[in-house]
């Protein structure tokens, strides 16, 4: 029995010794490389510190530019909302696309060629977001007296109709209303009717594609979904 006690006090004894070697081992491994742990410990407060400005930066340079916008337009003047929206400073790509397609509708109606001009000028600048490139490219071909010619409105259109984007559709519809311009009436009613059979297009496109295709005198294609035009809608 001493024996076996014996054996025990010494298993318990080197337990303990080994235990304040790992202490000693731990502590000095603090002292050399704690500075590591406070660091790291520094950098995620001080990260999570850095993000949270920046986030609070970005609400408030958001809600210092809408506080612009809705005092420009809040003017009287188309074309004092139009200056006052062309004077705003925006450091963002996509926040200037949205000025200049604003300031281009506030313009369009008595200076279409300028708001086409602007339209243009902000689709081929670098850094605009591809969709707001597709949406000012349409809406100056679309404009009434924007000035420009018709190969330059239908190569303007093939390329988003091709394109395959958000606008792909209303890019053919222009097309098939230049093709009403130049006379070809068959290319015309054969894009309307491609128009109003694509699983894609929006009620109201599909609506103003069959008045057009009504009003040339077609006969609407036996798709579900097409809607009834009045034939006082196209007199």
């Amino acid at each position: 029995m001493q024996g076996g006690r014996g054996v025990s006090d010494s298993d318990s004894f080197i337990e303990e010794v080994t235990e304040e070697v790992r202490r000693d081992r731990l502590f000095g491994y603090m002292r050399r490389y704690g500075w590591i742990a406070v660091l790291a410990i520094l950098l995620l407060v001080g990260g999570a510190a850095w993000n949270e400005w920046k986030k609070a930066q970005a609400r408030d340079a958001a809600q210092a530019l809408g506080d612009e916008i809705i005092a420009a337009l809040a003017l009287d003047e188309r074309d004092a909302r139009a200056q006052a929206l062309g004077d705003i400073i925006v450091s963002n790509p996509s926040a200037q696309a949205v000025l200049d397609l604003l300031a281009a509708s506030e313009t369009a109606s008595e200076a279409p060629e300028d708001a086409a001009k602007r339209l243009l000028a902000m689709a081929e600048r670098e850094g605009t977001d591809p969709v707001y490139r597709q949406i000012a490219t349409l809406k100056a071909v679309a404009l009434p007296g924007s000035g420009l010619d018709v190969a330059t409105r239908r190569t303007l259109m093939d390329g988003l109709a091709r394109s395959g984007g958000l606008v792909r559709l209303l890019a053919e519809e222009q097309l098939g209303l230049i093709d009403l311009e130049t006379g070809d009436k068959d290319a015309a009613l054969e894009r309307m009717m491609q128009i109003v059979a694509d699983a894609e297009a929006t009620a109201g496109l599909r609506r103003r594609a069959t008045q057009v295709i009504v009003a040339l005198g077609g006969e609407l294609p036996e798709t579900a979904g097409i809607p009834q035009v009045d034939a006082a809608v196209t007199e």
